[in-house]
């Protein structure tokens, strides 16, 4: 057989397993891997620098299926080429406990880089690697940082908005080295994209400032792919879009070019005719026979020695080990949490304010750190001093601006964290972290190392009103598994949750204040507290008749009410009262029983104090302080005092409370 005729075979050997692994699971998606088949062959086999036997190797392409529904295709090459998946795999594609889920899950599936299949999101993940190669690259060498990152992307990639903001993004910043194949292949799950979809692509990315190629009718011609994609390559100063015509379903007789092929299984019928097309043996279902495997797996020696090349000139470089190895391990170098500031007892500052401090004071020690917001970088605490802007002329800057893209932003820092080498860090409203939910669900799916600065948290903020006060996000995210939120309580505590952030895994949300709150007596030694999630921040005698447990800017009022009743001021009789401060639900949930009931007996009575919503506080306290409607356009002070925020009322309430007044539900 000539080699020509080898890698034909196997081409046609991706396209049977592509049939067959839906058909198997009788949910799936075989028709793009089909096209795309040729497209795949010439990746993993003549242009990705990529060692199967260690995919996590730092300097290896990274390869995005953004068209996460085609995941067989993915699948199928990491089985081809030696990643460690087998053919029992593939058969058990789609099925519980199987490493070939529905779509690619990164940390799941060896050789999986990012979870994709929320349409557009790899995308953005792309051009936050992009950026991430780039950086990498300008601040330790093209000796050990010099590879690109390629993409498929697809009609449903592009018609979510997330592309245009991250297109636009890549664009404006010249990020080369970024190569995207479009498979324009005119079908979606309603039929042709001519119902809702008549954008001229390549004239949208051109505008962008993109490099662009209409490939034509090119997806079956390997040659022209491949040199298609090193053009592409070649591109330092713009990223690169190749726009490929491919015909979903080739080569089926019935249902080529059709909805049909795109999300579900052909059927063994027609399946048989597609293999008989392809010379495949029409009655053998995940047939791959020796000489393709072999091939396939020729891309593991190739792979080694890549890697050992790149392993040799490392062990050579002269540059700051210390720091690549602090980069890559997304924390900073040892000791740098001695950095962090300690802010004096009642001082007035917003966490907001005080989360930069911090960052200043510990940036020179985060060598991976890269800090931006979407236009709002001074206002939410990102602004380092003395950071320089990343651009496409200074591609070493710190500073990164992504402008009014909430969603490319999300997905951007995603993809520069699982990128490797770089911590990301993104400010902005929380009330516009509902733009950013999608990336940040992803983020905490894929246990992404990104920190969020979610800053004007409450209808604290004033006089923008209900647009702008956020009522329902902090129920909301605290929904979502896996995402570690932070509502420091000042500026003590946004010092100790920064910490948590930095060295932690997966993704942390601060939530931090514009309006001032007073720095607290006993926060600056209350790491252990805050570590844990909620901790006893003040007691007026023991054993207590009542908590009062706040988050956030709520704590400093549950403490002056806490005031009131000990000392009967409010009109009642003296009590014993604690007062807890409860920055993170996630944090104190994973803690052990005894800890909790330590901080929260299950026999007193509790009331929760929090400018948000009330759902979900049940689980914790009795009744709770807090806001079930959207807020109001007045000075923030105001607005806090016509909604109950205020001492005089949490006492009130707490004495409702111990007298048997309205109750949330149960605890638990």
């Amino acid at each position: 057989m000539s080699d020509d005729d080898l890698e034909q075979l196997g081409i046609n050997v991706i396209r049977g397993l592509a049939m067959d692994a839906p058909q198997q699971a009788n949910s799936g998606h075989p028709g793009t891997a089909m096209a795309l088949a040729p497209l795949a062959h010439v990746l993993f086999t003549r242009v990705l620098r990529h060692d199967p036997s260690d995919p996590s190797w730092p300097d290896r392409d990274r390869f995005i299926l953004s068209a996460g529904h085609a995941s067989i295709l993915l699948y199928s090459m990491l089985y081809l080429t030696g990643y460690g998946l087998t053919l029992d795999d593939l058969r058990q594609f789609r099925q519980w406990g199987s490493k070939t889920p529905g779509h690619p899950e990164v940390h799941h599936t060896a050789g999986v880089e990012v979870t994709t299949g929320p349409l557009g999101q790899g995308f953005g993940n792309g051009v936050g690697m992009g950026l991430a190669e780039r950086w990498l690259r300008s601040r330790y060498g093209a000796e050990v940082v010099d590879h690109h990152v390629f993409v498929i992307c697809s009609d449903g990639d592009l018609m979510e908005g997330i592309s245009h903001e991250a297109a636009s993004l890549a664009g404006h910043l010249g990020l080369g080295r970024l190569v995207y194949v479009y498979d324009d292949n005119h079908i979606t799950i309603d039929g042709n994209t001519e119902l809702a979809y008549s954008d001229d692509v390549p004239a949208r990315f051109a505008a962008y400032g993109w490099h662009v190629e209409r490939l034509g009718e090119s997806a079956n011609d390997t040659a022209t792919l491949e040199a298609a994609l090193r053009r592409a390559m070649a591109e330092e100063s713009r990223p690169s879009l190749l726009v490929l015509r491919s015909h979903i379903g080739w080569p089926s007789p019935s249902f080529t070019d059709t909805a049909k092929a795109h999300g579900s299984p052909l059927g063994a019928e027609e399946i048989a005719r597609v293999k008989e097309i392809l010379g495949l043996p029409p009655d053998q279902s995940f047939w791959v026979p020796d000489e393709v495997l072999h091939h396939y797996r020729g891309c593991v020696p190739r792979g080694q020695q890549l890697r050992q090349d790149w392993q040799r000139r490392f062990d050579a470089w002269s540059g700051d080990k210390e720091s690549w190895r602090a980069a890559w391990s997304g924390h900073g170098v040892d000791g740098w949490e001695t950095k962090l500031p300690t802010f004096e007892v009642g001082a007035q500052i917003a966490t907001r304010k005080a989360v930069k401090q911090v960052l200043d004071a510990t940036a020179g020690h985060i060598p991976g750190l890269l800090s931006g917001a979407a236009d709002l970088t001074e206002n939410t605490g990102v602004l380092l001093d003395g950071g320089a802007d990343q651009s496409a002329g200074n591609p070493a800057g710190m500073q990164v601006h992504y402008g009014i893209r909430e969603h490319a932003m999300g997905a951007a820092m995603t993809g520069m964290a699982l990128h490797g080498g770089v911590l990301p860090v993104g400010g902005t409203f929380f009330v516009f972290s509902d733009y950013m939910r999608p990336a940040v669900r992803l983020a905490a799916l894929s246990e992404a190392h990104v920190v969020y600065f979610w800053t004007h948290d409450s209808v604290g903020l004033g006089e923008d009103g209900p647009t702008h006060q956020p009522i329902e996000q902090l129920a909301s995210l605290r929904a979502m598994p896996q995402l570690r939120l932070i509502r420091p309580a000042d500026a003590n505590e946004t010092a100790h949750a920064w910490r948590l952030a930095v060295d932690g895994d997966g993704p942390t949300a601060l939530v931090l204040s514009r309006q001032n709150l007073p720095v607290l007596p006993g926060t600056a030694e209350a790491f252990d507290g805050v570590r844990r999630g909620a901790y006893v921040l003040h007691q007026h005698g023991d054993p207590p008749q009542l908590v009062l447990a706040g988050t956030g800017s709520e704590v400093h009022v549950c403490l002056a009410a806490a005031g009131l009743l000990a000392d009967g001021a409010d009109g009642g009789e003296p009590l014993a009262v604690r007062v807890v401060s409860f920055p993170s639900w996630e944090l104190f949930a994973v803690q052990p029983d005894d800890y909790r009931a330590s901080v929260l007996p299950a026999a007193v009575p509790t009331l929760a104090v929090e400018a948000g919503t009330t759902f979900g506080w049940d689980r914790y306290a009795d009744d709770v302080v807090g806001i079930d409607h959207f807020g109001a356009s007045a000075p923030g002070p105001t607005v806090l005092e016509q909604l109950g925020f205020t001492p005089a009322n949490v006492a009130a309430r707490a004495r409702q409370l111990l007298a048997g007044g309205r109750r949330t539900g149960a605890r638990r």
